[in-house]
């Protein structure tokens, strides 16, 4: 047995997330998760893989998400240009516009002069912020179709903490200090149930270091997931999320030891459609209604 220990929402994409104790699941992923994104001036994705900086950007959406509130980390010390807390009531009935991700061609809602000058400074690069129209009709690939807002791929990524603490034994060997979850950015994070006797544990499913790649069903909580695809890594994990910078060659260097993927790049983690919409809550039982066998 499992249960959620942690639950994640990014509302802008390449920003910093926000773990919440319950959240409802949308089609499209954990409520407001990647709903809003950074573009430059022709409308093109901005990331952690070429600003960083966007690591020290904080967001929040009001639960009705009428409202996003933009708010600095700059570390102490930093050097970047720290704009005060931005309050800004979220528009839908703006005029749309063509934004592109990853190659691909979305509609965006421009969220206004004001919220694109405070990334503009804080960025130091013209940028402006656009939200996911309530029209968008994405459809993602992987094993179980799905739809998700402005995210890479699938609407949900799911990590557990063994499979960090794995990862975490092999830096060791390197003589590499451990990183933090936030360097994978998960939506979910699983792990064995804290109740169970430590021979319990030790029995679980959970303890198994990529357990989660074996899932293609799963009930947590209210809600229902269906496995898409494995979490292909790329530099967003080479990002200090706490500076905002990036902090050398880990993990990715260690990764390539151990996690290398057939079709290419390393894997860690994996992505999952939402099958049946609902409310999930931190210490919700991971429920898995169908394994199968691992990606090579």
């Amino acid at each position: 047995m499992a249960t959620v220990v942690d639950l994640i929402t990014y509302p802008v994409k390449g920003c910093a997330g926000t773990s919440v104790s319950s959240t409802q699941l949308t089609p499209a992923g954990l409520a407001h998760d990647r709903s809003f994104m950074v573009v430059s001036v022709d409308g093109v994705y901005r990331t952690q893989r070429r600003d960083p900086r966007l690591a020290l950007v904080r967001p929040t959406v009001s639960a009705d998400g009428s409202r996003i509130t933009l708010a600095s980390a700059e570390p102490d010390g930093g050097d970047g240009v720290v704009p005060g807390d931005l309050h800004v009531d979220v528009t839908t009935s703006a005029a749309r516009r063509d934004v592109d991700l990853f190659g691909a061609t979305y509609q965006g809602i421009d969220q206004g002069e004001e919220t694109a000058a405070w990334l503009t400074d804080f960025l130091g690069t013209p940028s402006r912020l656009v939200r996911v129209p309530p029209e968008h009709d994405r459809k993602t690939d992987g094993l179980t179709p799905g739809t998700s807002g402005y995210a890479d791929s699938s609407a949900v990524h799911v990590l557990s903490r063994a499979s960090l603490t794995h990862l975490h034994t092999r830096l060791a060997e390197r003589g590499a200090p451990p990183l933090a979850m936030d360097r994978f950015r998960p939506n979910i994070v699983i792990d064995s149930h804290p109740e169970g006797t430590h021979a319990e544990q030790a029995a679980d499913w959970a303890a198994e270091p990529h357990a989660e790649d074996r899932i293609r069903r799963a009930t947590i909580g209210a809600a229902g997931l269906g496995y898409t695809k494995l979490a292909v890594r790329c530099a967003v994990t080479l990002v200090d999320q706490e500076a905002g910078a990036r902090g050398g060659p880990e993990p990715l260097r260690t990764l390539a030891d151990y996690r290398r993927f057939s079709a290419g790049g390393v894997v860690f983690g994996a992505k999952f459609a939402v099958v049946r919409p609902g409310k999930l809550s931190v210490g919700d039982e991971v429920a898995v209604e169908e394994w199968g066998d691992a990606e090579a």
